[in-house]
């Protein structure tokens, strides 16, 4: 790969993660993607199309010992990168319910993906990332407390609410000069979002992906959405 930047993004198969890792190619960034499995997904139909611009790496979030791999992997090869952002999501099988009624096996199921997988991450990975480059995760705006006046998707809130906290908890950890960024992409038609959106991918990811480069010059962790604007804990 040449010298142009380069992002790690963790979950770049298909959905918003798909259309990042396009929108930053376009941009003239290198992308080394992850995605679960053996099989072809939309991220090898991109490593054609911009030859030698993409690498990809296999990780399922949720399995630990996959996480030491690609850490190792990485290190092996000497890989750096400037931009770190993981991109993971999932609900519960009926999202409508209240939190006194979903299964402990569900709560479990999409905490583990929302919340600990993606800091799992962050935790190991992090070293990988140049001194003054970003890191990132996709959070949302039904992680916000603040603006919670409505309940519903009651799990989901849990997780995402949960993320942000961990994600300040990392930071409180790290040089206050390296710029952090949890991220709130709107409600986007995606197979987790559905058909009832508010919001294309379209209309989210370009813009999305204009805030993660300019948040790279300011340091410190923010909560921001598509359009830049900061999102109340």
């Amino acid at each position: 790969m040449s010298a142009s930047p380069t992002i790690l993004l963790i979950g770049a198969s298909r959905g918003l993660g798909h259309a990042m890792a396009a929108e930053f190619l376009e941009k003239g960034w290198n992308v080394v993607g992850t995605v679960r499995g053996g099989s072809r997904t939309l991220l090898h139909d991109l490593a054609d199309k911009y030859t030698g611009r993409v690498e990809i790496e296999a990780l399922d979030i949720c399995e630990p010992d996959q996480i030491k791999a690609l850490d190792n992997r990485l290190s092996v090869s000497g890989r750096t990168c400037d931009l770190l952002f993981v991109n993971a999501g999932t609900t519960n099988r009926d999202p409508t319910q209240n939190i006194g009624d979903v299964s402990t096996e569900d709560f479990i199921h999409v905490m583990v993906t929302n919340s600990l997988s993606p800091m799992r991450v962050v935790e190991s990975l992090a070293h990988h990332v140049t001194p003054k480059g970003l890191i990132g995760v996709m959070s949302s705006g039904q992680g916000s407390i603040s603006n919670n006046e409505t309940g519903l998707r009651e799990v989901y809130r849990g997780t995402k609410a949960a993320l942000n906290m961990f994600m300040r908890s990392f930071a409180a950890r790290q040089d206050p000069s390296r710029p952090m960024v949890v991220m709130a992409p709107g409600w986007v038609k995606t197979e987790l979002g559905g058909p009832d959106a508010r919001l294309t991918i379209e209309e989210s990811i370009p813009s999305l992906v204009n805030v993660l480069v300019s948040k790279q010059e300011r340091p410190g962790l923010e909560y921001l959405d598509y359009l830049g604007r900061t999102v109340p804990w």
